[in-house]
């Protein structure tokens, strides 16, 4: 890695404080920026541990970011890769070693590396102005205030305001399908689950409907037996109309295109797990019946023509939304603020040529897992 220079200190607005905002915030400021994040929620982010695939960019963000890597245990291990019939009987077993880790345990570890000072919660961004001639870039916000940089990241996921003040020709279009997720504590699988299940990553497909499997830390990154979850995404076909009855909650509130844990109205708990029965093999039958409070996203796509605006950036599923079967959303924002500080770094004297540099690649690879992930999907849920 290109080490910083010591060209007077830049710097730099994140706006969004989840993973890709926390992987830029780190990354830039290890680079030598000032960076200030600023995040909508009041509220701590949290998902109780959503499953999330390791991938080689993650580690790599973290080891640059300054992260501790020395006995950190970052996810659990599966053993093989095994795909039921619907009666329960084994299609396929094949030895496949890899890491599954959670959201939880990703950001928590971002978040105490960057530390509270220049983390900003409860501030929603209103507008966003450039001064070609000062070089600068000034946030205003909903609250009141405004705050000016060298360059402003948008790092706010699949609803970005970002995009949507500067870009707001590109928004997602729904996919035709959703995901149920459910997390379920490892002593608490039933029988059938952990005798089938547990130790390897699991699949099971169906006309209109993919199932997986596995397990992720637990409580606080818990890694050890008996303190882990077991973590299922269940893919299913549904159209708009009924999307819309689902992500309405129990108390009527819509919820746009995800609904948390412990939110979902109790006739869609109940399909959920009609479905189960008439579908699924008993292994993640039995898993599912034993979630006490499943959840719920729509599958979602994304795709910009440009991820630079002036002194503006997009990263992360700000930019680009791959389907969740790429398993690289996390490991693009992390590859997206990697080469981001690099290229700062690489020319610190001008950010215009940093960024001129930085875009073709990014662009490039969201394209690509944008591809590679509508044809899974769509193989995989309509058989196309």
């Amino acid at each position: 890695m290109t080490q910083p220079t010591t060209t007077p200190s830049r710097r730099a607005i994140v706006i969004g404080g989840s993973l890709g905002g926390l992987f830029t915030g780190n990354l830039l400021r290890l680079a030598g920026w000032t960076v200030d994040i600023y995040e909508r929620s009041a509220h701590t982010l949290d998902s109780r541990g959503g499953g999330i695939v390791l991938q080689p960019e993650v580690v790599e963000a973290f080891a640059r970011s300054g992260v501790d890597l020395d006995g950190l245990e970052l996810g659990v291990r599966s053993r093989n890769r095994t795909l039921f019939a619907a009666d329960g009987s084994i299609l396929g077993k094949q030895l496949a070693p890899q890491m599954q880790t959670s959201w939880s345990l990703i950001y928590n570890t971002l978040r105490a590396r960057f530390g509270e000072a220049h983390y900003h919660q409860g501030r929603v961004l209103a507008g966003i102005e450039q001064d070609e001639q000062a070089k600068t870039v000034t946030a205003r916000f909903a609250e009141g205030g405004e705050e000016s940089a060298d360059l402003l990241i948008g790092a706010d996921g699949n609803g970005s305001t970002v995009r949507r003040l500067l870009w707001p020709d590109s928004e997602p279009t729904y996919a035709g399908y959703l995901a149920w997720r459910g997390l379920l504590a490892e002593d608490a699988m039933p029988p059938a689950a952990r005798e089938g299940l547990h130790g390897d990553f699991a699949f099971a497909n169906a006309p209109g409907s993919h199932m997986l499997g596995y397990l992720v830390p637990g409580e606080g990154g818990a890694t050890g037996e008996g303190q882990r979850l077991y973590n299922f995404v269940w893919y299913r076909v549904a159209d708009e109309p009924t999307l819309h009855e689902i992500m309405t909650d129990r108390d009527g509130t819509p919820r746009g295109f995800s609904m948390p844990e412990g939110k979902l109205a109790e006739r869609w708990v109940r399909h959920l797990r009609d479905e189960a029965r008439l579908i699924l093999p008993p292994p993640f039958r039995e898993l599912v019946l034993a979630t006490a409070e499943p959840f719920a996203q729509a599958i979602r796509d994304l795709t910009v023509q440009t991820m630079v605006k002036g002194r503006v950036v997009l990263i992360g599923d700000a930019a680009f939304i791959p389907r969740p079967h790429t398993a690289a959303s996390t490991s693009k924002a992390a590859a997206n603020a990697l080469a981001l500080s690099e290229a700062l770094i690489r020319w610190p004297d001008s950010v215009e040529q940093a960024l001129a540099h930085w875009e073709p690649e990014q662009l490039g690879l969201g394209q690509r897992l944008y591809r590679q992930g509508t044809r899974a999907g769509d193989h995989l849920l309509f058989g196309k």
